[in-house]
């Protein structure tokens, strides 16, 4: 497998559609999700953010990324890896990628938003350090559907 930024319209498309099969198979798209989505050079790239993808056998089986805000502060957002290819470390890998190279790019503190139900997710988010915050100190716009939300100092 590697991991590669996004470069090209193929991979724009394959970021928009690995994520409305995860998203559309446990909740639904919200108007956020697709402006992100759609838009993905504006919103997450030009601020100074990255979106990667995983590769392996040709396909493209993962996504995530890493959206910037203000100085030494990143997003960890949209990670998503194509059913037939869970449970083979490909989540893991990308979560790891995008740690490494936030910290690259000056991170200090990073931030995610997930959902309860997703119970392997966030067990993967805290072995590798993220923390649990209240809801109240989550500085981010919100998702309907995210109820746990994590930080964590690199």
């Amino acid at each position: 497998m590697t991991i590669a930024p996004m470069k090209t319209a193929a991979d724009a498309q394959a970021f928009y559609d690995l994520n409305a099969e995860w998203i559309t198979a446990h909740f639904e798209l919200e108007p956020n999700d697709l402006e992100l989505l759609n838009n993905p050079h504006r919103v997450v790239m030009d601020p100074g953010g990255q979106i990667y993808l995983a590769h392996t056998g040709g396909r493209t089986v993962g996504c995530v990324a890493l959206m910037a805000y203000e100085p030494g502060t990143y997003k960890i957002a949209k990670m998503a890896v194509t059913p037939a290819c869970r449970g083979r470390g490909i989540g893991r890998q990308l979560l790891v990628h995008a740690i490494e190279e936030a910290r690259l790019m000056g991170a200090r503190t990073l931030f995610l938003a997930s959902s309860s139900t997703l119970v392997p997710a966030i067990r993967l988010y805290e072995t590798v350090g993220f923390q649990c915050l209240n809801s109240n100190e989550w500085p981010f716009m919100r998702f309907a559907r995210a109820n746990v939300f994590m930080r964590m100092d690199v």
